[in-house]
């Protein structure tokens, strides 16, 4: 009977522990209707230094986040000016979507990619990173097709001309 005691006592211990340290993680990311939270972290402005690289795309086998990689490789100052949605700023210190794409986050997080894949589809229609941004707090981004890119392995840019 007291061993039974015992284990029943630190079971109720243990997820009492786990249900606390869960908690505040789950209540951060809940909305209060009719009080809207601040984005997520992202730059106001343009880059003043070299930005990080992305990872390269070929060390991902599956095209969509192939294709991610890639795409963010092509519009890093853009996604430097972007807050992700997936709060990867409380959880991993992250400045702005491009630090997403700098890791191998992004890689396992479909709203990371959906957010680029948006930034880039804007940027080539003559958007401004202020108006991709604005667009992406609205959540525009999550009207994003992930299938058009799971097809096939986009071509690699162009070479810049000198």
């Amino acid at each position: 009977m007291r061993i039974l005691t015992r284990t029943l006592g630190a079971a109720v211990l243990l997820l009492s522990g786990s249900a606390l340290l869960l908690l505040p993680q789950f209540a951060s990311s809940q909305q209060t209707p009719g009080v809207s939270e601040p984005p997520p972290a992202f730059h106001a402005d343009p880059p003043k230094d070299k930005l990080p690289d992305t990872l390269e795309p070929s060390l991902f086998q599956e095209p969509l986040i192939f294709n991610s990689y890639t795409v963010a490789g092509r519009i890093k100052k853009v996604l430097y000016q972007q807050p992700c949605y997936c709060h990867c700023d409380r959880s991993q210190g992250h400045g702005s979507l491009l630090d997403c794409f700098v890791s191998h986050h992004a890689s396992g997080c479909d709203l990371c990619q959906k957010e680029a894949f948006y930034a880039y589809e804007q940027t080539h229609k003559g958007r401004t990173p202020a108006q991709i941004r604005e667009a992406i707090i609205r959540g525009d981004w999550k009207q994003v097709d992930l299938a058009r890119y799971q097809a096939s392995y986009l071509p690699p840019a162009a070479p810049a001309r000198q």
